[in-house]
């Protein structure tokens, strides 16, 4: 059974097979892995890309949805976590892609038997957007050795942030990140955020997080913009050759300025598009197994 939790416990050489069968994917490879089969969507927080590229992803292996919805499910009258989820592997599930709020939340499911695919946990791991963030860049560049990378924003809230420094460290590349101080963590690689704009290959910006913040951000929208939104002067200052990542959704006029989104040095909405090619990678290598 080959899970999906992080991509810290995967070596390079299984992280670059996922890769490489989701470009083979991209380039219009076929595979019918999830036919007969069901996989649970089972997301615990809101989602948009994730859950519905995974479901575009069973479906073109061949497979079907059951989608789960917390607001209308038994969990409103007790039933927990676990429960839940092996409500789906008893109705007969093959899979069960899950988001949750809680780190690590696959360790609670060490009984479940049918495979798991993450759609993020928490503020800690997000395996399949760094994936193709990591297709995304490879597309674009032919390469991760010695490519430069920003990660600018909520980096102490971001699933997305940890998982990519992480594996693009791995890969070779300089890490570094931008935001304002109450949003930086110990460890990391801090540069100005006019000094990124400059010199990065990548810029990969990220939303600030209001649902997981204690308390009201201390900087305005405006003035979050102002000294951190990606806007038309940054974007020439940029590398010729540089672009620009959002995992999204994407607050605009926040992190980046409407001009900037379908720029042509944006890859934000091809992000999108190999979400589905990974995912499919993914499902493949968890129902094949």
């Amino acid at each position: 059974m080959k899970n999906l939790f992080n991509l810290s416990s995967l070596s390079v050489e299984e992280i670059t097979a996922i890769l490489d069968r989701a470009q083979q994917f991209s380039e219009g490879a076929k595979s019918d892995a999830a036919k007969g089969k069901v996989v649970a969507s089972l997301f615990f927080e809101p989602s948009t890309r994730t859950q519905n590229s995974y479901s575009m992803a069973v479906m073109r292996l061949g497979g079907q949805v059951i989608t789960f919805n917390t607001a209308v499910s038994s969990m409103t009258k007790g039933e927990t976590f676990y429960d839940t989820v092996k409500v789906f592997e008893s109705l007969g599930c093959d899979a069960a892609i899950i988001r949750h709020s809680e780190n690590e939340y696959y360790n609670q499911l060490k009984n479940i038997k049918m495979p798991i695919l993450s759609g993020g946990d928490g503020t800690g791991n997000h395996p399949t957007q760094s994936l193709l963030d990591l297709l995304t860049i490879r597309q674009e560049f032919g390469k991760f050795e010695g490519l430069k990378v920003c990660i600018v924003g909520d980096i102490v809230h971001s699933r997305v942030a940890h998982t990519d420094i992480e594996v693009m460290k791995r890969f070779g590349m300089e890490v570094y990140t931008s935001g304002p101080d109450e949003f930086k963590e110990d460890g990391f690689n801090y540069i100005d955020f006019d000094t990124a704009v400059k010199e990065m290959d990548v810029l990969i910006l990220l939303r600030i997080q209001h649902e997981r913040l204690e308390s009201e951000m201390v900087m305005s929208k405006e003035d979050y913009n102002k000294q951190f939104g990606l806007n038309a002067e940054r974007l020439a200052a940029m590398k010729d050759h540089a672009i620009i990542m959002h995992p999204a959704p994407f607050n605009r006029g926040v992190e980046i300025d409407d001009e900037c989104v379908e720029c042509s040095k944006s890859r934000i909405f091809k992000q999108m598009s190999n979400g589905v090619f990974v995912r499919m990678a993914a499902v493949e290598r968890a129902l094949l197994d």
